[in-house]
């Protein structure tokens, strides 16, 4: 009993741990631009970007799809799809649907499908940590982002805003599934994002 009682209060204090460290930093400019403004295009970047203990996301999805393939012929290109088509389907649509529902107060929304936009908000990922659980212990995952405001029509930056250690996981522990902790990251920073945005216009 002593013995569970230590793995839970570890957890815990990691999970706390990467909560507290998660840091926006403005890296250029500032947000005045956004006064007034109604409306952002948002566009997601994943390239160049990290995974884990890879350098090289290629090279973490490479040994998924093996490891996957050694268990089960064909679950790792199965896998391999499921990695890329979760960001259009889940990771995206959840960060939309945080970020617009924090940032309704301040009357800006921020969607992949406007057309009537004067800025571009551009969320690059730069490192994914996938985390993991496997119910007697478990690592939250985090994303790291570079977030780049853009003029639509000239193409200037406006603003560039740095995400470190955006946490995702289920507080009560069923978070099983990598894209469902990771899609949590994602609903963290449009949560987090809006109100960074809200102090700072």
């Amino acid at each position: 009993m002593k013995k569970l009682l230590s793995v839970i209060l570890i957890q815990v204090l990691i999970a706390g741990s990467i909560s507290h460290a998660q840091k926006f930093t403005l890296k250029k400019g500032n947000l005045g631009f956004l006064k007034g403004e109604k409306s952002l295009l948002v566009t997601f970047d994943y390239s160049n970007m990290a995974v884990g203990k890879f350098d090289r996301e290629d090279d973490y999805i490479a040994k998924k799809v093996e490891d996957y393939n050694k268990s089960e012929a064909g679950k790792g290109e199965k896998w391999k799809e499921a990695w890329k088509g979760d960001r259009a389907s889940r990771y995206e649509p959840k960060f939309e649907q945080l970020f617009n529902r924090d940032a309704e107060k301040t009357g800006l929304t921020g969607t992949r499908d406007v057309t009537d936009a004067r800025f571009e908000m551009n969320i690059h990922t730069t490192f994914t940590e996938p985390g993991f659980n496997i119910g007697i212990t478990r690592k939250p995952a985090y994303i790291d982002l570079v977030i780049t405001f853009r003029n639509i029509s000239s193409g200037d930056e406006t603003a560039v805003i740095e995400v470190r250690n955006c946490p995702g996981r289920d507080a009560l522990g069923y978070d099983f599934d990598t894209g469902y902790r990771i899609e949590e990251a994602y609903a963290k920073l449009g949560k987090s994002l809006a109100a960074f945005i809200a102090k700072q216009r």
